[in-house]
C-alpha cells in the first residue's frame, strides 16, 4: 500500500532552492519549514534526505504521499544526539558503538514512547531506526525541531540523490525547500545495525563491518524483507535504487554488449564507448567508487541506454554497501512479469560469494 499522493503538495509549484552558505540564514529557513510541517530537502554526509519534523503525523503523511514510498517501509529518525534519541527509544545497546556518531550509521533500538514519533514512520513496528549524521547543519536543524525523518530525497525505489540538482529532478515540484551543500561526502546511504538483540546487520553502508565487529563482536549478516510481519529498517525492499534502464551485474570489460551503458571500475575500454561508460574510480578506489555510484547511474540512465552493464566490485569494505545497492537496483521490479520484462540475465545474481546476501551468520 502507498499513501495517497493527494496528500503531496498540490500548487504545483517549485521547492525553494538555497545555499547552504552562508549557514545562518540557510539553518532559519530549513527550521522554519520544518516547524511549519512542511518538507525539505537537507545535505548529509551519505546522502541528501527529505527531511519532515517525526512527531508531526501531518508532516510525515506528506513526506510519504511526496515519495510515492510504500507505508509499509518505516523511516529513520535523525536526531542531534543520543541524549535526544533517548526520549524516545532504549539508547543503552548503541553505547558500544556511539564513538562512531556523528557519522553513517543506523541503529535499529527499542522504541519507549511511541507517542514522540508519528505512528506512519514507524509502519507498524515496536523499534526505531536512529542516526546522528556528520552534517552540523542538519544537527543544528534537528537541536532546534526535534527529531527529524528523512528518507533520500527521491522517488521510491528510484536512485538515491547526492546532489541538489539530482533532489531538483526528483522532487521539485513535491517539497517546499531544497538546501544545497554540493555534493554529498560518503555517497552511500548509512549502515544499519540492529542492536534489539544479538547485532545484525541489516544494511551495509557508509561504517564498514570491521568497525561494527570490533565494538559490537560477531554481527549477523542479512537484513531482507520478511514474508511477514514490520520491517525493521528502510533499505530491505528486494528492488530499490533501480534506473529505467535494466541493470546487469559483475561484467568484465571484454563481456560489455554492444549498445549497453557502462558502469565501470577502473580504466579498461569496452564496446559501450566512452560516450556512455562511466568510471566509478580509474584506479578501483572504492570510497571514490561509493561517492561517484549514485551519480553514475543517473549520468548513464540518461543516455537512454536500455541496459547497464556493471564491472565486479569486491565485496570488501564499502564495497559490500556498493554490491548491495547494485543487487537492489538490478532486482526484478514490481510489474516486471506482468510486462514481460524479467530478464534473469540483466538482474543475474553476483557469481563471487556476497556477505550482503541474508541468512549468512558469522
Amino acid at each position: 500500500m502507498t499513501i495517497s499522493a493527494e496528500t503531496a503538495r498540490g500548487t504545483g509549484s517549485r521547492a525553494e532552492r538555497i545555499s547552504a552558505e552562508p549557514q545562518g540564514p540557510a539553518l532559519a529557513r530549513a527550521i522554519a519549514v520544518l516547524a511549519a510541517d512542511g518538507l525539505a530537502a537537507l545535505p548529509t554526509e551519505t546522502v541528501y534526505g527529505l527531511a519532515a519534523r517525526a512527531a508531526s503525523d501531518a508532516a510525515v503523511a506528506r513526506l510519504y504521499a511526496a515519495k510515492g514510498r510504500p507505508s509499509t517501509n518505516p523511516l529513520i529518525v535523525h536526531v542531534a544526539s543520543l541524549e535526544q534519541a533517548a526520549r524516545f527509544a532504549d539508547t543503552a545497546p548503541a553505547a558500544a558503538v556511539a564513538d562512531l556518531w556523528p557519522g553513517p550509521l543506523t541503529a535499529v533500538l527499542a522504541l519507549t514512547d511511541p507517542s514522540a514519533i508519528a505512528a506512519a514512520a514507524l509502519a507498524g513496528g515496536s523499534t526505531v531506526a536512529v542516526r546522528i549524521p556528520a552534517s552540523p547543519f542538519f544537527r543544528a536543524v534537528a537541536e532546534a525541531v526535534g527529531p527529524i525523518v528523512a528518507p533520500s530525497a527521491n522517488r521510491s525505489g528510484r536512485i538515491s540523490p547526492t546532489s541538489a540538482d539530482a533532489v531538483a529532478e526528483e522532487l521539485a515540484n513535491r517539497i517546499d525547500l531544497i538546501v544545497d551543500a554540493g555534493p554529498c561526502r560518503v555517497g552511500l546511504e548509512s549502515a544499519v545495525v540492529d542492536l534489539t538483540g544479538p547485532p545484525r546487520l541489516l544494511r551495509p553502508g557508509g561504517i564498514a563491518l570491521a568497525e561494527l565487529e570490533a565494538r559490537l563482536g560477531p554481527v549477523a549478516l542479512g537484513g531482507e524483507a520478511a514474508a511477514s510481519g514490520p520491517l525493521r529498517s528502510p533499505g530491505l525492499l528486494s528492488s530499490h535504487y533501480a534506473p529505467r534502464a535494466r541493470v546487469r551485474l559483475d561484467v568484465p570489460a571484454a563481456e560489455v554488449r554492444e549498445g549497453e551503458a557502462w558502469l565501470a571500475l577502473g580504466p579498461e575500454p569496452s564496446a559501450a564507448g566512452e560516450a556512455f561508460t562511466v568510471r566509478l574510480s580509474e584506479t578501483c578506489d572504492l570510497d571514490e567508487a561509493a561517492r561517484r555510484l549514485y551519480d553514475g547511474l543517473r549520468h548513464l540512465d540518461a543516455t537512454g541506454a536500455a541496459t547497464i552493464a556493471v564491472s565486479p566490485i569486491p565485496a570488501e569494505g564499502i564495497g559490500l554497501a556498493i554490491r548491495d545497492r547494485l543487487r537492489r537496483a538490478a532486482a526484478p521490479r514490481p510489474g516486471d512479469d506482468a510486462r514481460g520484462l524479467h530478464d534473469n540475465d540483466a538482474a543475474a545474481c553476483p557469481p563471487h560469494p556476497d556477505p550482503t546476501q541474508p541468512t549468512q551468520e558469522r
